[in-house]
């Protein structure tokens, strides 16, 4: 028995938020600025899992996964204005969906190199739903981060199988940290920097958003209203129109269309990303808090090899098609780094390197892993066999 018993709820929920908490502290430290907040929330959680201090399995993770991750969508999302998106950030913005090709390229390789049919054999699927489920869990992940990765697991039925989805998630979320680890030394490394076109910092245009509202309580129960009234309107679509397995997408849909149709009212929503970035630091907590480590490599060893050939060739296809296209090192770097670990560790890493011109592009390229990752997702997991 861990420490920490499952059933003591407000526990369990505290040693979440300390984590969080935690992490924040750290990463204001050297080596925490280059891991990031996430990161460390990450590797903490599942420190503190795999050594018998927290549980791996608690129902106040299953509070966390049903009720922060949806409104964590909406949190993130009402900085998203397609049309800021689409047209200032034209570079960064191809960079990403680069990226978001290269998983999707990476994820179709892997399956056909390995039997994923063998893996998730207790979830209430059969062998020809395993792999494209599997797919689009991974995919989803690679394009968005963890929040897309929760929601691919509830549409899959995989969060069903305990011991594999455990072991999928030890493989995510250590193979995701230590690829950022890597994208943090790649800037350093002469012989691949030469390869690339120089980034001109001081050329770059950084755009501040000077009418930006104030944070305070406001603001920040506003951003939490709309937040949960977003979420309770898709809850209902879905239910009137029966469309149980696009639930993510629907919320997703309604949270751009209130952002790009409303953005003077979504300018006034102050600290709605940043209530969501804190909200995040204990939802990477929660879902790395079920990383068993010895699960993962007992139960599915064959995971270990899906995320390398995976990551490898989404980092091969993002930097080599990026340096044939003229985009700079820093510029798919941040694009690389959103799609595979999300919006709160890409600006972060910009901003830690003195890339000062892309933490806003960091963020929104971000976001819109979040809004593409679930819904590329949810393709690949029902279109599957279009693929191959």
């Amino acid at each position: 028995m861990p420490l920490i018993a499952p059933d003591n709820h407000m526990a369990v929920m505290a040693a979440l938020f300390i984590i969080a908490g935690a992490a924040f502290l750290l990463e204001k430290t050297r080596i925490g600025a280059n891991l990031t907040g996430a990161v460390i929330a990450i590797l903490g959680a599942i420190a503190a899992a795999n050594l018998g201090v927290i549980p791996h399995s608690a129902p106040a993770y299953g509070f966390v996964f049903s009720y922060v991750v949806p409104v964590l969508i909406p949190l993130f999302l009402f900085k998203a204005d397609l049309r800021r998106i689409a047209f200032e950030f034209t570079r960064t913005t191809a960079a990403f969906l680069l990226a978001a090709m290269g998983t999707i390229i990476g994820v179709t390789i892997a399956a056909l190199t390995l039997d994923l049919s063998a893996l998730g054999a207790g979830a209430a699927l059969d062998d020809a739903a395993r792999e494209p489920a599997i797919a689009g869990l991974f995919a989803s992940t690679y394009i968005g981060g963890s929040v897309n990765y929760a929601a691919l697991g509830d549409l899959t039925g995989l969060r069903e199988d305990a011991s594999f989805f455990s072991a999928a998630t030890a493989a995510d979320n250590l193979f995701s940290a230590v690829y950022l680890g890597l994208l943090a030394l790649m800037p350093g490394w002469a012989w691949l920097a030469r390869r690339f076109r120089p980034h001109d910092e001081a050329a770059a245009t950084v755009v501040e958003d000077v009418a930006k509202e104030p944070i305070s309580a406001a603001s920040l129960c506003l951003s939490l209203a709309l937040a949960l009234g977003i979420v309770a309107v898709g809850d209902a679509l879905v239910a009137w129109l029966g469309l149980g397995a696009w639930r993510y997408v629907i919320i997703t849909g309604l949270a751009l269309g209130f952002a790009t149709f409303t953005p003077g009212l979504a300018k006034r929503l102050a600290g709605s990303f940043e209530l969501g970035v804190a909200l995040s630091f204990v939802f990477f907590a929660a879902i790395a808090a079920g990383a068993d480590v010895v699960a993962m490599l007992q139960v599915a060893p064959l995971l270990v090899a899906l995320v390398l050939i995976l990551l490898t060739v989404h980092a091969v296809f993002t930097f080599g098609v990026g340096s044939m296209l003229g985009l700079t090192l820093p510029e798919l770097i941040t694009a690389s780094n959103a799609a595979v670990l999300g919006a709160t560790t890409a600006p972060a890493l910009a901003a830690t390197k003195g890339w000062r011109s892309l933490v806003t592009p960091g963020v929104l390229v971000g976001v819109l892993g979040y809004a593409l990752g679930t819904f590329l997702g949810t393709v690949v997991y029902r279109y599957w066999g279009a693929f191959l």
